[in-house]
């Protein structure tokens, strides 16, 4: 017998009642930040209704409970924590539903140091020596392009040249 774990979605009375939305966007919230298109998304997959869940959301950012730009900073602090670089965090913003104007002031305000957190991240993978040959150097290359760094910082990752 198999027992699901899943709860089952709210009735129809629940799904549009606004307290009933709140209180499930708060306990969303209470976990960890999210972009406003992220929890309207999760609240209509669990079966709200729609001009409820927007009402909600217009609320809870008019009272500055949820806000795009606070989700933001966390993202790409929490993403930068982990060795990711500015394309992939890019990416996985604009998956999210989050203004592109937004992405942009976030990522550039790490602009400088980009090359630096590249430099780190292929020195924590492969040891401080610079790659040798040219099959060392395209696995350590392909290494930092998976974590989203451009082909300018991989460069300057891989030469050891920092100097900008």
């Amino acid at each position: 017998m198999r027992v699901s774990l899943k709860k089952p979605k709210p009735d129809p009375e629940e799904a549009r009642d606004p307290k009933r939305v709140r209180a499930k966007a708060l306990s969303l919230l209470a976990r960890r930040e999210h972009s406003a298109g992220e929890l309207g998304r999760k609240l209509e997959a669990r079966g709200y209704d729609i001009t409820a869940v927007e009402a909600v959301l217009s609320s809870l950012e008019a009272k500055k409970l949820l806000s795009d730009e606070r989700f933001v900073e966390e993202f790409v602090a929490a993403r930068v924590r982990r060795g990711s670089g500015p394309l992939k965090i890019r990416e996985e913003l604009r998956g999210k539903g989050v203004d592109s104007a937004l992405v942009d002031q976030a990522v550039t305000a790490h602009k400088g140091s980009w090359g630096r957190m590249a430099e780190e991240a292929r020195r924590k993978r492969f040891g401080a020596a610079t790659p040798k040959d040219m099959q060392e150097r395209a696995r350590q290359a392909r290494f930092l392009q998976q974590r989203g760094f451009s082909m300018d910082d991989i460069r300057k990752a891989l030469k050891g040249d920092l100097e900008d």
